[in-house]
């Protein structure tokens, strides 16, 4: 079989497809088409957990999962943090957690782009696999909060998540961080 397109590639690629649909969802007056991004969202984020699962079950890991899989995390988490800030789900002070998650990604994007020309590998931790779930759980809830006609209960979950979530991305690119300053 051809290592690209494996199952759990294939099960990457359509994620990444997806993003641009959710997103597009996302901005529709109608609450119904929202709770389809919802879902859209959430299968998105399981699927994320099932294609390495399977990647190692079917022995079936590529270089182009390995590299492709935490794109397609980092793409659908920021583009959709990305569009809630715009359509002003998170807005005002939760504005500062959506922040402390992006610049993580990208700070620790840069930090293993830089380790790898020191051929130093930056394993993924079990805390940033926390981390992605907790993101992925608290933007679900936040979706699900502009589907029920911005629900105030559901909402305030989403953002109590979104706080845990930022938490969680500070002390998981600390581990990251210090590996980057022993090579540096």
């Amino acid at each position: 079989m051809n290592k690209k397109l494996t199952i759990p590639n294939i099960i990457t690629f359509v994620r990444i497809i997806l993003i641009p649909l959710i997103l597009y969802l996302l901005f529709s007056d109608d609450p119904k088409i929202v709770l389809i991004a919802g879902l859209l969202f959430i299968i998105s984020s399981v699927s994320d957990f099932f294609d390495g699962y399977l990647a190692r079950t079917l022995n079936q890991t590529s270089k182009l999962g390995i590299l492709l899989d935490p794109i397609a995390d980092k793409l659908l988490i920021a583009s959709v943090i990305i569009v809630l800030i715009e359509t002003r789900v998170i807005s005002e002070i939760h504005v500062i957690p959506a922040i402390i998650i992006l610049l993580r990604e990208i700070a620790i994007s840069g930090l293993r782009e830089f380790l790898a020309n020191y051929n130093q590998k930056v394993p993924v931790t079990n805390l940033a696999k926390i981390k992605t779930t907790i993101q992925m759980i608290s933007l679900s809830i936040l979706i699900l909060s502009m589907g029920y006609d911005f629900n105030n209960t559901i909402w305030n979950a989403g953002l109590i998540t979104l706080w845990l979530s930022a938490i969680i991305t500070i002390f998981s690119g600390y581990s990251y961080i210090k590996k980057g300053l022993k090579v540096i």
